[in-house]
């Protein structure tokens, strides 16, 4: 694993640790040039499945794009870094458990969509905004009413 510090690659494993309810291994490490500590997670690469998109085209799931959604919504909200993470693991282990290697987008926005409600309620009318194309103040407001 290289540093992302000083981009060496000696590092050491001082912890390692089940994370996201045995999901993925967390792993503290520590660079041996530069001394520095950061953490890891290793978890199993979900490459089977495979989103449908509106348009009825066909992608992988990637649990990038659903992070970036989600961050673009909170920018500015007291929603912490760990937060969006535990969005995005439950998110994915939602997917997982459909037990069907297709899934639709409109799946993945509504269990990110439910999620943000709870956590931060601009940051959900945020991600609903786009997610359900809003074109005017009259979407907004029967979202916010519902």
């Amino acid at each position: 694993m290289k540093c992302p510090f000083c981009d060496k690659e000696n590092t050491a494993v001082l912890e390692s640790r089940p994370a996201d309810d045995g999901g993925a291994i967390r792993r503290r490490r520590k660079c041996e040039s530069c001394k520095k500590r950061f953490t890891t997670y290793e978890r199993i690469k979900n490459t089977y499945l495979c989103v449908v998109k509106k348009d009825g085209s066909r992608e992988p799931f990637d649990r990038e794009k659903i992070r970036k959604g989600i961050l673009r919504a909170i920018e500015k909200r007291p929603v912490t870094p760990d937060d969006v993470d535990l969005i995005v693991d439950q998110v994915e282990r939602e997917m997982l458990k459909k037990q069907t290697s297709e899934i639709s987008s409109r799946s993945i926005g509504g269990a990110v969509s439910r999620r943000l409600k709870v956590l931060d309620k601009v940051a959900w009318l945020r991600f609903a905004s786009v997610y359900f194309e809003f074109e005017d103040l009259k979407d907004f407001t029967k979202a916010i009413k519902k």
